[in-house]
């Protein structure tokens, strides 16, 4: 056992050795980019720059992956004045609904939002409130052409380094395929690639994020601040806008920080263990960083108690066997929107990545050398193949989604370690329940 822990340990000291050198490599691009958006700015004051939010240098720090990062460009645009005609999800559990940004017609303030350029007028010519709308495709469209002119403008300048310096830009990756423009940029010998994406932001929130109570721990504070944000909407189509909470979720992340345990050293070691060995190194398809995010920010309400947290081992199994079921019943429902599945349409072979992860969980030791001289005797796997009937109770009967069925979950992987009777009470009540369900389907 001691040999167990400390081969956790010395793979989380791998990890973290590399989070100053990489939190360096962020600010560097950030900074290029950020000098381009101020051009972009100078340009056409319809876009601004975003100083305010540090979140994904944090999340960088805490990745291996290299998956893209989202730079906002907030549109200078009063929504207050905006008509937002919702239009609901494209099919049910798809995420969040769709809708438009109409310009009312006696609008003020409002006349450089109504050039053709991002505008189309409403063929409706009975909407007496409605004169057209404000087309996410159109902004994107004038978006790339501003940040091709500021490249240009800030490297014969020299506001930016040139090509073979610490950092570039390389604006032939700019595209419109995703809803996004992506742009990479090298610091030093890593490259970044960030999306860059038109935001419209809002001041009023969604009744959906009042789910954030559920997250125990918070200070009343930090809940009161996200839920008081607001949501912001982004592109959903070349036509439609959509809300995104993607910024209370990296709120709630950073939150968790503040707490006592290993909940992010958890995230951290399973994002390279993902990378490394479940993803080939990044040269195969397969969860991203967000997937994880959202299983530990679950993970966080349904072990609340900190001792779930203590022991580094324990912890990334609280994560773990959130990610299994999930996987196992192809669901992985938003944490604010629990009607959405992020798992849906995805585009990937979730049987084979379910097997890579169930492998993980099984016999662990494989994946945590950083050097093959590190691996020394491989303990016995820790569970039997029938694990993954129990992972995909909670597809037939949702009520199976509560501490006590996770908590049989963690016995099955011997790592149930929790002194409190109720707690054991309450597992060993649902671990009965299970067998008495396999003893009537079999």
């Amino acid at each position: 056992m001691a040999a167990q822990v400390s081969l956790w340990h010395h793979y989380l000291h791998a990890i973290r050795s590399r989070e100053a050198p990489r939190a360096q490599d962020y600010q560097r691009a950030e900074n290029t980019l950020l000098a381009v958006l101020e051009r972009v700015h100078a340009l056409d004051p319809r876009f601004l720059v975003d100083y305010s939010r540090d979140l994904q240098a944090f999340q960088f720090s805490l990745r291996s992956s290299e998956d893209p990062l989202d730079m906002e460009v907030p549109l200078q645009v009063n929504t207050e004045a905006l008509l937002i005609e919702e239009l609901g999800a494209p099919e049910p559990g798809d995420g969040p609904a769709l809708c438009r940004l109409g310009v009312p017609r006696e609008a003020v303030g409002l006349e450089q939002w109504r050039t053709e350029d991002v505008f189309s007028t409403s063929e409706d010519e009975g909407n007496a409130e409605c004169c057209g709308h404000i087309v996410p495709g159109r902004v994107l469209r004038v978006l790339k052409a501003l940040l091709v002119a500021a490249i240009v403008h800030c490297r014969h300048h020299s506001l930016i380094p040139p090509a073979t310096a610490a950092c570039s830009l390389n604006a032939a990756s700019l595209s419109e395929e995703q809803l996004h423009l992506s742009l990479l940029v090298s610091s030093g010998w890593r490259k970044i690639r960030f999306n860059i994406v038109p935001v419209v932001r809002r001041k009023q929130g969604a009744p959906t994020l009042e789910r954030v109570q559920l997250m125990p721990g918070l200070p009343e504070g930090t809940l009161r601040r996200i839920l008081g944000h607001g949501v912001d909407l982004v592109p959903a189509s070349p036509q439609h806008w959509r809300t995104s909470s993607g910024y209370p979720l990296s709120q709630l992340l950073s939150g968790l920080g503040s707490l006592q345990g290993h909940r992010l050293d958890s995230l951290s070691i399973l994002d390279r263990v993902n990378h490394e060995s479940w993803r080939d190194g990044g040269q195969s398809p397969g969860l991203t960083f967000d997937h994880l995010k959202m299983a530990l920010l679950w993970a966080s309400v349904l072990f609340p108690a900190p001792e779930d947290w203590a022991e580094l081992q324990g912890a990334v199994y609280r994560v773990l066997v959130v990610l299994l079921c999930c996987l196992a019943t192809r669901n992985l429902p938003h944490p604010l929107c629990p009607g959405h599945n992020l798992l849906r349409g995805c585009g990937l072979d979730l049987s084979a990545i379910y097997q890579r992860v169930e492998r993980f969980a099984s016999q662990p030791e494989m994946s945590l050398r950083i050097h093959v001289t590190h691996l020394g005797r491989i303990p016995p796997p820790r569970i039997d193949n029938g694990v993954q009937v129990l992972l995909q109770l909670p597809a037939s009967d949702p009520t199976y989604w509560t501490p006590a069925y996770f908590d049989v979950l963690l016995d099955k992987f011997q790592v149930f370690n929790i002194q409190d009777k109720e707690r054991i009470s309450a597992m060993q009540g649902t671990f009965r329940k299970t067998k008495t369900l396999s003893t009537e389907e079999s």
